[in-house]
């Protein structure tokens, strides 16, 4: 399983810092939404060419414009774009052939998405990455887990599966049995007192959780 950073909701200048002390344990980096809003497409340029080892994760969220937004992102170095699987099909199919012509990939998020025949679709026109996703505001009323959600991806065999949500050391081994293939943490890492301990923290539980997958 992989660990990806989640840099939300923080200054241009935290986030260069919390990928300083958390790099040796992190595998993806994801520029998210309102960071990307806040400080500009630029930062995730400037993340890449400090880290080109690290796959960049632009979390645009994109929802129409597929190509256009898709192209800003890879232009500025990101490996992976993310696209809403509630928006349009034809969107997402852009978003698609822009990832397959500059030899990128593409992240479905399935926030409130609760339609499997959707998600089954969307896997058809060629999506082979999708994230289990507890919005922020729903975290806080805690009447959703990640066990909800897996009918929608169901059978998707080619599929990997990414979760978002409340991620921490202690719910990795069920994920890890879920088959969950990437463990994408924000405010566990960012909120921590000692953001490298925290990260090493999850990296060690992931190293646990996956020799224990193997074992059985």
């Amino acid at each position: 399983m992989k660990l990806q950073l989640a840099l939300d909701r923080l200054s241009r200048e935290e986030c260069i810092d919390f990928i300083a002390k958390t790099r040796d344990f992190i595998d993806w980096i994801e520029v998210g939404t309102g960071t990307i809003k806040e400080h500009g497409i630029r930062l995730v340029r400037d993340i890449k060419d400090a880290y080109p080892d690290k796959t960049v994760v632009a979390d645009m969220k994109i929802c129409d414009s597929g190509r256009h937004e898709a192209e800003m992102a890879f232009r500025a170095g990101a490996d992976v774009v993310t696209v809403m699987g509630f928006a349009g099909i034809e969107t997402i199919r852009q978003v698609l052939e822009s990832a397959k012509e500059n030899r990128k990939r593409v992240m479905v998020d399935l926030l409130e998405v609760t339609d499997s025949g959707r998600v089954r679709n969307i896997y058809l026109a060629g999506a082979d990455l999708f994230c289990l996703h507890i919005g922020k505001d729903r975290q806080s009323s805690g009447k959703q887990h990640f066990e909800d959600q897996l009918h929608l991806v169901g059978g998707l065999d080619q599929a990997d599966l990414a979760v978002a949500g409340g991620i921490g050391p202690d719910n990795l081994p069920s994920l890890r049995k879920l088959g969950v293939g990437i463990a994408i943490v924000g405010s566990y890492i960012t909120n921590s007192q000692d953001p490298e301990q925290a990260a090493a923290g999850m990296a060690d539980a992931l190293r646990r959780s996956d020799g224990q997958q193997k074992h059985l």
